[in-house]
This record gives structure tokens, C-alpha cells and sequence, in this order.
């Protein structure tokens, strides 16, 4: 159980890195997803960590500012 969630960690945190990095909407999201199941896990405690949980939220959030600036940025070039 524990091995699924180290790898789960490791790739939200590359697909994070990568996607700011390239700024692509498409790892965002994949992140997002990824970091789900721990996000749930800290939603459950009562302590000031229960908040990780709202970090996919924050990612899709991101996600959806990175496709968005793309579509914006493609309908720019084309005129």
C-alpha cells in the first residue's frame, strides 16, 4: 500500500515540474490526478495538514489557466 502511494507521489511531483515548466495543460491535469488519493487521505485529519487535500483542486485549477492561455495564444497567432 505504502509503495503505491511513493509512486503516486513521485508522479504527481514529475508531472508537476514538467507541466510548469512547459506550462501544459495536459500534465496539470494528469498531476491532479495522480495526487488525488493522497489528497483524500490528509482530507480526514483534523490538524492544519487537512488542507494538502485541496492541492488537486489548486492543480486543476492551474490546469485550466494553462489550456486557456494556450487556446488564447493559438486564436492570437492565427489572426
Amino acid at each position: 500500500m505504502l509503495l503505491l502511494w511513493y509512486a503516486s507521489l513521485l508522479a504527481s511531483l514529475i508531472t508537476i515540474i514538467y507541466g510548469i515548466s512547459h506550462r501544459s495543460w495536459l500534465f496539470m491535469l494528469i498531476s491532479a490526478i495522480t495526487f488525488s488519493p493522497i489528497s483524500y487521505y490528509f482530507l480526514g485529519i483534523n490538524i492544519a495538514l487537512k488542507y494538502v487535500g485541496l492541492t488537486p483542486i489548486i492543480l486543476l485549477v492551474l490546469a485550466v489557466f494553462f489550456g486557456v492561455s494556450e487556446r488564447r495564444a493559438k486564436t492570437i497567432a492565427l489572426k
